[in-house]
């Protein structure tokens, strides 16, 4: 009688797991996502190499996290359906002074956290390095509430400037297919520097010698045109949430054209070209918008009682 009763019980375990491994697939291919977007577990489709990375590295310890949970899980269940008390006075197989079990549960935890500190700081490297020669420079500095972008060393000899207000967007121009250094610093409190497609954020801290910070970082290339929305991702005050500015990304060839007409005079203002004029002069459609896509400027005002909607709305 109890040989029987254990038969079924582990018949019914042997169906419980095979309806498992047979459901994992179907809620997959039910929610219409592909494996690509199941993989990234969430994760914003990147931009850059290093994007690439950082993501892998999620993907790959979500994985080996998961991969260990379910033997955990499987070997839990099957230690409670198998080897629990049966009767009165009755004890279940000890395995306490098993060996090779204890061997196995020191070694292999070992080997995973090994295996995953040496793929983190491999990526790590590569998303702090700095490289000597990079194609663009790019001077980022942060302020309540708002950003500036300056183009140092860009090949018109002359100073290019983009500052944000209350009215307008940042756009920050940069171009695909090269290698971009930047360097932030703060004019007051700790902001942090986000565009979501990077994959990355960086705190920005004022004094960065002084708070003994590196406040350099470089990308290798951004891969594909676009507009991507960049925000502060620091509490920084009242209007933290209000600090977006816009990531534009040119073909080389549109970039270098946008620098030049940035240093020519607007016809109507007599003064340099600002962000938008010289992108809408580009007239390469929506990619030269003279006035950001992805976000749209915030009310200041504390006497406003309304939400701030997007103008043309």
């Amino acid at each position: 009688m109890g040989r029987d009763v254990t038969r079924v019980r582990r018949s019914r375990g042997v169906r419980a797991a095979k309806a498992a491994v047979l459901a994992a697939p179907v809620v997959v291919l039910t929610t219409g996502c592909s494996v690509e977007e199941v993989l990234r577990f969430g994760w914003p489709v990147g931009v850059t190499p290093q994007a690439t990375e950082m993501r892998l590295l999620w993907t790959w310890l979500a994985v080996a996290s998961l991969v260990v949970g379910v033997i955990v899980w499987g070997l839990t269940a099957w230690t409670v359906a198998f080897h629990r008390k049966k009767g009165e006075g009755e004890l279940p197989r000890q395995f306490q002074y098993s060996l090779p079990v204890e061997v196995i549960s020191v070694v292999l935890p070992t080997i995973i956290v090994a295996g995953i500190f040496a793929y983190t700081v491999v990526v790590q490297n590569d998303v702090d390095k700095s490289i000597p020669n990079p194609d663009v420079k790019v001077d980022v500095t942060a302020f309540q509430w708002n950003w500036r972008f300056d183009y140092p060393d860009n090949p018109t000899g002359r100073p290019i400037s983009t500052l944000g207000t209350s009215e307008t967007i940042p756009l920050l121009v940069l171009p695909t297919d090269r290698s971009i250094e930047f360097t932030i610093s703060s004019e007051d409190v700790i902001h942090s520097f986000f565009v979501p497609e990077f994959l990355f954020k960086r705190d920005v801290f004022p004094m960065p010698d002084k708070n003994d910070t590196d406040n350099t970082f470089v990308i290798d290339k951004i891969e594909r045109e676009g507009a991507f929305v960049g925000r502060c991702a620091e509490l920084c005050g009242s209007y933290h949430s209000a600090m977006n500015f816009e990531v534009r990304a040119l073909n080389p060839q549109r970039y270098d054209q946008y620098l030049r007409l940035r240093t020519q005079n607007n016809p109507v203002s007599g003064a340099p070209n600002t962000a938008g004029e010289a992108l809408a002069a580009l007239n390469c459609g929506e990619l030269c918008a003279p006035e950001a896509t992805t976000t749209y400027p915030f009310s200041t005002k504390r006497t406003n009682r309304v939400a701030s909607v997007r103008p043309n709305s």
